[in-house]
């Protein structure tokens, strides 16, 4: 087959029809495009009808359609010969870029391109994240601005929703999570634009980026950072009792434990052994609105978005000196987002002959990892319990068997007091 000839994306080719073939398009094509009978009107007795290769390619589509469903043989023969002269044009050009032509710095500009758009899309998905533990992800931006040829720029994007449209041409306030989703259609669009399009969205998404960082850094509280060099002091003679409930979970999942005095870290360990997860997710306490954690796991690229250091802070140094209950959230798994509440009962007396940790009760087993939160915990247990469900097969392969009122203190207080994994060492 003889090379087809190259032509300019959008240049338009010469099909040669007859007049008795133009009648029978125009005539004979149902539901042909008005473009195209346009086209086929406009140009000139004895001309060629001029169409680009995307173009004939569409309209080749509309005359086989009609070549397909017709019952008159001679017309679908009339149809057929059209036809063989659309391919026929298809088949002497292409409009497609020679692949000797691809130069190596074309090709390291697509790689950067590509890394760019995962790097806003990474940066859009962060942002949620810490919306999410900021609790504004749905309010609106108190300083977020855009320029006119910005905002132009963004209603042009395909991946930005009707709301968001509609927002942007009324210039009303957007939210982070309405920010964050028109940041990850940016990183979308990149990926399909044209050269000069590409830096125009790239300019637009740092604008847009820069904006919703520095409001989500306004919003956060300032705390400051305990230096990691602190020696940790323990009270050693002191018991705390603690009511760990998993917040929305409905029939209650929850556990009554006793610890000493330790590091926040470490009261995280007992949390995670006495519930039965399984410290595979990130987490983070939350004491009067200051964010603890660990900083070894919290790097969220978010220089300023400051926490308490989780590892060197005490349990002694959050609690009421007065020993009065007191109440904060720990939060585990920010996807899954599982929420609980540590209820301080009170400091019983130390027991000679018992060993500490200690689960003295509780209640329903813990979730399985990854099950979607409280609300997809509950779609997984309606599912197990009806056969005829349609995931019910799938959850059984996933998981197994499982008893949602299976719980054992004696058996919570052996994991507790084993303990989890040093992941440091690991």
């Amino acid at each position: 087959m003889p090379a087809k000839k190259q032509i300019q994306p959008g240049e338009r080719v010469p099909l040669k029809l007859t007049a008795t073939e133009r009648k029978l398009i125009l005539a004979g094509v149902t539901c042909l495009d008005p473009e195209y009978e346009q086209i086929i009107q406009d140009t000139p007795a004895g001309q060629p009808v001029m169409l680009t290769l995307d173009d004939l390619d569409d309209f080749g589509g509309y005359v086989a359609a009609e070549a397909n469903h017709c019952d008159d043989d001679k017309k679908q023969a009339k149809l057929d010969a059209v036809l063989e002269k659309i391919q026929s044009v298809l088949d002497r050009y292409t409009d497609d870029e020679p692949p000797q032509s691809l130069k190596i710095e074309d090709a390291r500009q697509e790689k950067l391109i590509a890394d760019q758009a995962v790097q806003i899309a990474e940066f859009a998905a962060r942002a949620l994240v810490a919306a999410k533990h900021l609790r504004i992800k749905t309010k609106p931006l108190d300083h977020f601005w855009l320029a006119p040829g910005q905002r132009d720029v963004l209603l042009l994007i395909p991946g930005v929703s009707k709301a968001v449209r509609n927002k942007l041409a009324k210039e009303k306030p957007l939210t982070v999570a309405e920010v964050a989703s028109m940041t990850m259609a940016l990183a979308e669009d990149l990926l399909e634009g044209e050269p000069r399009q590409q830096a125009a969205l790239l300019l637009v998404a740092k604008h847009v980026m820069d904006r919703l960082q520095q409001e989500i850094m306004a919003k956060a509280e300032p705390t400051v950072k305990t230096k990691s060099e602190r020696r940790l002091q323990a009270k050693r003679d002191v018991l705390y009792q603690f009511k760990i409930t998993l917040l929305e979970a409905s029939p209650p999942v929850w556990r009554r434990i006793q610890v000493q005095d330790c590091a926040l870290d470490k009261l995280h360990e007992h949390i995670q052994t006495a519930m039965g997860w399984t410290n595979s997710h990130l987490h983070q306490f939350d004491v009067k609105g200051v964010r603890y954690g660990d900083p070894g796991l919290l790097d969220d690229d978010f220089e300023d978005f400051e926490f308490v250091d989780s590892t060197v802070t005490m349990v002694s140094d959050i609690l009421p000196k007065a020993g009065k209950r007191f109440a904060f959230k720990y939060e585990y798994d920010f996807g899954d987002g599982w929420e609980h509440e540590i209820l301080y009962e009170g400091s019983p007396p130390l027991e000679k002959r018992q060993k500490y940790p200690l689960c003295v009760e509780g209640e329903r087993a813990c979730p399985p990892e990854d099950v979607g939160g409280v609300w997809g915990y509950a779609e997984y247990l309606e599912a197990l319990a009806d056969p005829k469900h349609e995931c019910h097969a799938d959850y059984i392969q996933w998981s197994g068997p499982f008893d949602p009122d299976d719980f054992d203190p004696t058996k919570a207080t052996r994991v507790m007091r084993k303990g989890l994994p040093d992941w440091r060492s690991m």
